[in-house]
């Protein structure tokens, strides 16, 4: 039988690998020229004036991507905001204070959630959070916080905060994964240390668990902040998709995704279709761009540890 021998192995998996590689920056560029290239007719008419933009009437041609960057960035980032703290805590109490044996079970259970359809959570968030929102969270968010312009204007349950909110159960597995991962990586000896100190449970995690552990974190909320710039079907079924720019969150918005997920089937004619293409290029620079600032914010607390 032919048998390589170990620098032939080590070459040949080498050159695998390269190959891999190089296949998947191949994949991206050319996921980027398609893009770009079904986008054209569209960019050479309207240029970067299509971002500022807020008007959006296919019937007399009139494009613009304002409102719905505004409605992709406002339901993300609240997303991220109401996600992060609960998938911090959520994974500091499996890895801190549960036994192994149940945390193992918390952490699979956790991680099924991530597994469930996307337009399941739509359905639960017509059907059920929508209801909630209307009925129980707006009358609450207008009697404290009412005096606020984010919190003004009539609620239907379906708008902004739904979605984001349906959009923060959707990320939370994936952060609190990676979260769990993180604090399980830090050494005993350094819990050990901040115990030997005198510190009490919560001073040593502040200063032994979560401190070391900023970089991974933004890492996390990254990965979830992707999730929430490209989900499509459930914010398509709760946002409301209406191209406007409100200061109320309690108002229907529409997303990139969702405009995407709306229309393009029903797009004929050319400069619809481009318009389109123009967006989805849009979201990918947009999700680009915030891995990009990530990866320096990680690089920089790198470098103060």
């Amino acid at each position: 039988m032919f048998k390589l021998n170990s620098k032939t192995q080590d070459s040949l998996l080498f050159y695998i690998l390269r190959f891999i590689s190089l296949l998947v920056i191949f994949l991206l560029l050319f996921i980027i020229f398609i893009l770009f290239k079904s986008a054209w007719p569209s960019i050479s008419q309207n240029g970067i004036g299509f971002i500022f933009k807020t008007e959006w009437n296919p019937v007399e041609q009139h494009f613009g991507a304002l409102a719905f960057i505004f409605g992709t960035l406002i339901t993300s980032f609240l997303a991220l905001l109401i996600a992060t703290p609960v998938s911090i805590f959520v994974a500091l109490f499996i890895s801190e204070y549960l036994p192994k044996s149940a945390s193992r079970i918390l952490s699979l259970l956790v991680e099924m959630v991530a597994a469930i359809p996307s337009i399941v959570f739509g359905l639960f968030g017509i059907f059920y959070l929508a209801p909630m929102v209307r009925d129980s969270f707006s009358p609450f968010l207008k009697t404290y916080l009412g005096f606020l312009p984010f919190f003004q204007g009539p609620s239907f349950g379906i708008g902004i905060l739904t979605a984001s909110l349906i959009l923060a159960i959707m990320i939370i597995p994936t952060v609190t994964s990676i979260c769990r991962s993180v604090f399980e990586l830090i050494p005993k000896h350094q819990k050990e240390a901040a115990y030997a100190l005198g510190s009490t449970k919560f001073e040593m995690i502040k200063l032994a668990v979560l401190s070391p552990s900023i970089s991974g974190i933004s890492s996390a909320v990254v990965l979830g902040l992707g999730r929430a710039l490209g989900e499509t079907m459930a914010v398509t079924m709760l946002i409301g998709n209406s191209p406007n720019i409100t200061k109320s969150i309690f108002a229907p918005a529409a997303t990139m995704a969702s405009v995407m997920a709306n229309e393009y089937t029903d797009a004929n004619n050319p400069q619809h279709v481009a318009s389109l293409c123009y967006l989805a290029l849009l979201l990918f620079l947009i999700t680009f761009l915030s891995n990009l600032f990530a990866k320096s914010i990680v690089k920089n607390f790198s470098k103060m540890g």
